[in-house]
C-alpha cells in the first residue's frame, strides 16, 4: 500500500510517501513560510521526483492536530481535496502521536510539547508498550504548571520531551524533575514519515475517517473566537 502523508499543523510544512514498510521520499520545510503557498509545490515535487502521480496513491494521512488554526485547514482541505478526487481512503492523526513516535521505542514517558502561547502548551503522555505507542492521557491545551504536576504523577520514570517548546520550556522542565531529557532539534519538529507509519497501521486495518464528518482537534478556542466572547459576552457554542 502507498500513501501520501502531510503536517502543516505548526511552523513546519512536510510530506511524505511510504509504501508499506519503506519511506520512498520525504520534504520537510520549517522556516514559517505559509503553507498556502509551499504546501501544494513541495506535495507536487515529491511526486514528480518519485515519478509518481495521485491516482498511483492508494490513501492519503493528514495531521488533525492539535496546532495553527489555519495550517490545519490547508492540509485537511488538501488532503479532502485528493481523497475525493482519487476516491482513495484517508485518515488523520494527531500531530502530537506523531511527535510522540519520532521517539519510537524510548524507555519511560514521552511527553510531546507544541507551544500555544501564553505559556501554554497542547501535550500528551506516552509510552512505548511492547513495542506499540500507548497514550497515557487525553490531548491537553494546558500551563506548563499544570504539565509539571501532572507529570509528577508519573516520576520516577524517565521523562522525554520532544517538540517545538523546548526551548521555550527547557529550563524550567529540567529544574523540575530528574531523569529528564531533551529530543534533538531534528526530531522536534513533526515528521509527514512519522504520521504517515501511523495512519498507514490504520489504513491497513481498513480504518478511514468521513469527507463529510471529520474535522480537525483544536483544543482551545481560536483568537477570533475568543476575542468575540470577550467583547460580547457570549460564548461562542451558545
Amino acid at each position: 500500500m502507498k500513501i501520501l502523508s502531510l503536517d502543516s499543523s505548526t511552523a513546519s510544512a512536510t510530506c511524505a510517501v511510504i509504501e508499506d514498510n519503506k519511506l520512498l521520499g520525504e520534504i520537510t520545510f520549517n522556516d514559517k513560510k505559509q503553507h498556502s503557498v509551499i504546501l501544494m509545490p513541495q506535495i507536487d515535487s515529491l511526486l514528480k521526483t518519485l515519478k509518481l502521480e495521485l491516482k498511483d496513491i492508494d490513501g492519503f494521512v493528514v495531521s488533525k492536530g492539535p496546532g495553527s488554526f489555519t495550517g490545519l485547514r490547508i492540509g485537511i482541505a488538501t488532503v479532502k481535496g485528493f481523497a475525493q478526487g482519487t476516491n482513495k481512503p484517508f485518515i488523520g492523526i494527531s500531530t502530537l502521536d506523531a511527535l510522540a513516535y519520532n521517539l519510537a521505542y524510548t524507555s519511560g514517558i514521552i511527553c510531546p510539547i507544541m507551544d500555544a502561547l501564553r505559556d501554554n502548551v497542547y501535550t500528551a503522555l506516552y509510552k512505548f508498550n511492547n513495542g506499540k505507542l500507548e497514550q497515557l492521557t487525553d490531548y491537553m491545551a494546558i500551563h506548563i504548571d499544570e504539565l509539571v504536576s501532572i507529570i509528577k504523577e508519573y516520576t520516577p520514570s524517565n521523562i522525554t520531551f520532544i517538540g517545538d517548546a523546548i526551548p521555550k520550556f527547557k529550563e524550567k522542565l529540567n529544574e523540575s524533575f530528574e531523569n529528564t531529557y531533551f529530543a534533538p532539534a531534528h526530531l522536534n519538529v513533526a515528521k509527514a514519515a512519522s504520521l504517515g507509519e501511523l495512519g498507514l497501521l490504520k489504513l491497513k486495518e481498513g480504518e478511514n475517517d468521513n469527507l463529510l464528518s471529520f474535522a480537525p482537534i483544536y483544543l482551545k478556542k481560536s483568537q477570533a473566537e475568543r476575542e468575540y466572547e470577550s467583547r460580547t459576552g457570549m460564548s461562542i457554542d451558545e
